[in-house]
């Protein structure tokens, strides 16, 4: 770049990982026979014996958790089913049971990064100029395995950051083994998915409006048992709704936790390899109710799908999958209000151009509209967005990010009408933000990226991940930002 580009100015804060935020999971050592095993030794052991052994787990794992035995006690629940019907355990041998299919897991061994940034919904005591807000981030641990966590912190009158030292422990939610389905919403999305056919149909016949995800399971193996043999389109539309259901759930965290100890951990099996990139926006509707969104991406391992999440006090959070011609790749993120009256999603669905879409519904997008496609040397590649539009007087503002030679990533700017934003009216030449020397280095060089920025007083402050490692924080003023857009 020379001295007459223009560059976000970076603030010197960073936010590495730390492999000591630990949460606990289930550990499941092999085959039903192994566990049985596993069981069988321990239930040889004498009551004084599992005492001793069981001190000796407490003593090393209390002051990492903030109950232990209450999870441990969960994990010898799921175990019944493989212990004799006349195993009466005292409390200690099931805690004792339940710790040898329990393992920790570092949530950020690998990497902190991929953040965005929204303003918190509490802003009292805030000094006056200054604002608080929610940052997530993108955690990545043992098997690459994603989650998405939270920080804290302040934006002061000339946008100078402070991030809130996180809290000691990480807690998980709670999950609601049966949500709740709306069945024309569900409906609609078999239909979205080319999975309404003939069998689904009458799998959701005899269902209520609202229906629980059990009452759609037993429907589903009904109608297997009732025939020999499927056919594959049957089988095709079948596991679809499947999918659907297993997508489509609720979360809680205790609201005596801190925000910074909740961890959204993968739920649903279509999520095992992690859930990546979310994107969040603070949603102000019409009515002036307000609603935090955001777009997130779940990984499988094979294949990749758009999910949405929505909260509106970071305690309770519903999950729904995102389906439409739209809605087919990574990197979906919904403007902050309607426009004409309708939701506005940033796409990407053909993994290398910009897309607009319009919908009635937040979780359905078809009709993409091309918006953008790679036009400087530094995007070639690829381009995709950089989290949710902002908005300003002038347009809105929305961040991209660009591939260039050898992988490179760079984060752009471009500007779009504000009443009709198919129409860009403005673009930086040049990247807003390029890897410098010390942020080339990581888990994948050469990268810097963000999921969202947010506006304060007349500053853009843009968190940004270092080559999948880990966060900075960089910042401009908007008014030379969109100075320099031509």
């Amino acid at each position: 770049m020379n001295s007459s580009e223009l560059q976000a100015r970076r603030q010197g804060l960073s936010i590495i990982p730390d492999k000591r935020r630990v949460i606990l999971r289930p550990f499941v050592p092999g085959s039903r026979d192994r566990m049985k095993g596993i069981l069988g030794r321990i239930m040889k052991l004498s009551d004084a014996q599992a005492e001793q052994v069981f001190e000796g787990v407490l003593r090393e794992f209390h002051n990492r958790h903030r109950d232990v035995k209450a999870f441990l006690e969960q994990r010898f629940s799921k175990l019944k089913t493989l212990l004799p019907p006349k195993f009466k355990p005292t409390e200690t041998k099931r805690l004792l049971i339940g710790s040898y299919f329990t393992c920790e897991y570092s949530l950020e061994a690998a990497a902190l990064f991929n953040p965005s940034i929204v303003p918190h919904p509490d802003q009292s005591g805030v000094e006056a100029g200054s604002i608080r807000f929610i940052m997530s981030l993108r955690a990545t641990g043992e098997g690459h395995i994603s989650s998405i966590e939270f920080r804290t912190g302040t934006i002061n009158k000339v946008g100078e950051v402070t991030v809130d030292s996180p809290g000691r422990y990480v807690s998980s939610p709670e999950e609601y083994s049966d949500p709740v389905c709306a069945k024309p919403e569900f409906t609609m999305q078999l239909q979205d998915e080319g999975a309404l056919t003939s069998a689904t149909k009458e799998i959701l016949r005899p269902l209520s409006n609202e229906f629980k995800r059990s009452q759609l399971v037993a429907r589903i193996a009904r109608f297997r048992k009732s025939r020999r043999k499927l056919t594959s389109a049957q089988r095709r539309s079948i596991e679809h709704a499947e999918a659907l259901a297993d997508l489509n759930y609720e979360i809680v965290f205790s609201k005596a936790h801190p925000l910074s100890e909740r961890a959204i951990f993968p739920v649903s099996s279509y999520e095992r390899n992690g859930v990546e990139d979310a994107r969040f926006v603070k949603f102000i509707d019409e009515d002036g109710a307000v609603t935090y969104y955001s777009t997130y991406t779940a990984y499988n391992g094979k294949e990749i799908r758009p999910q949405l999440l929505q909260t509106t006090d970071f305690v309770h959070f519903r999950i729904r999958s995102l389906t439409g011609d739209a809605a087919k790749n990574k990197g979906m993120a919904l403007f902050p209000r309607r426009i004409g009256g309708k939701f506005a999603m940033i796409t990407r669905h053909d993994a290398e151009n910009l897309y607009l879409a319009f919908s009635d519904d937040v979780s359905r997008w078809n009709k993409p509209v091309k918006l953008l496609i790679p036009t400087h040397a530094w995007e070639f590649t690829q381009i995709g967005n950089c989290g949710s539009p902002v908005e300003t007087e002038k347009g809105w503002l929305l961040l991209t990010h660009g591939v260039g030679p050898v992988r490179k990533y760079c984060i752009g700017a471009v500007l779009l009408d504000r009443d009709n934003p198919v129409k860009v009216i403005g673009q930086l030449p040049q990247p807003l933000i390029a890897p410098n020397e010390s942020e080339r280095e990581g888990y994948v060089p050469n990268v810097v990226y963000t999921c969202g920025a947010i506006l304060h007083n007349r500053t853009l402050v843009i968190p940004y991940a270092m080559s999948d490692t880990a966060t900075r924080i960089a910042s401009i003023g908007i008014d030379e930002l969109l100075g320099r857009m031509q």
